[in-house]
């Protein structure tokens, strides 16, 4: 099989929250040049796997072939909306030999299973994003790790990442990014 990268992307507050208590991005998270990036980002990728809930909040306007994590699925499986994929039922490996036979880029948005999934399956790069100054109280954290107060950079190390430069997206926000690459 040829090569898969895969590539997470989550733009985060200073407490390491993608999203607030009731599982919506805040406001405070949403920046047009995070965005802007983002959307070049998916437009570079041959899918994007995100999450059942992820899937039915976000419109898929521009038709781009998504994998939706669920467990209804029986494995993998094509439907009208995408690929659903069922991780206890198949591995990863074989989903995506179904999905990308030749290989690809891989787009990983979240939310926070998808991203702590793929945290064990392995990422080859982390675009994180940091909204700077900010705080979501009571939010839902990157990975679940960050629950017990490690932060979403020490995560990524730990998983074998190593940083790039910190680039600055926004800085009226400010807006901050760095690509964390195997």
């Amino acid at each position: 099989m040829s090569r898969v990268e895969i590539h997470g992307y989550a733009i985060v507050s200073d407490n390491d929250r993608i999203a607030d208590a009731t599982g919506r991005t805040p406001d405070v998270l949403r920046n047009d040049a995070d965005w802007a990036y983002f959307q070049a980002e998916l437009n570079r990728s041959d899918v994007t796997v995100l999450g059942r809930l992820g899937h039915e909040a976000n419109p898929n306007p521009r038709g781009r072939v998504r994998v939706v994590l669920s467990s209804s699925s029986p494995g993998i499986e094509r439907r009208a909306d995408g690929w659903w994929w069922n991780p206890q039922k198949l591995s990863w490996g074989e989903a995506i030999r179904r999905v990308l036979p030749h290989g690809g880029r891989v787009a990983v948005p979240g939310g926070r299973q998808v991203f702590d999934l793929f945290l064990a399956i392995g990422y080859d790069a982390f675009h994180l994003t940091r909204a700077e100054g900010v705080v979501v109280p009571d939010g839902v954290s990157v990975f679940s790790e960050c629950e017990a107060g490690k932060s979403a950079e020490a995560i990524l190390a730990s998983a074998g990442l190593k940083p790039g430069d910190k680039r600055i997206l926004d800085p009226d926000g400010p807006v901050s990014l760095m690509v964390w690459r195997r």
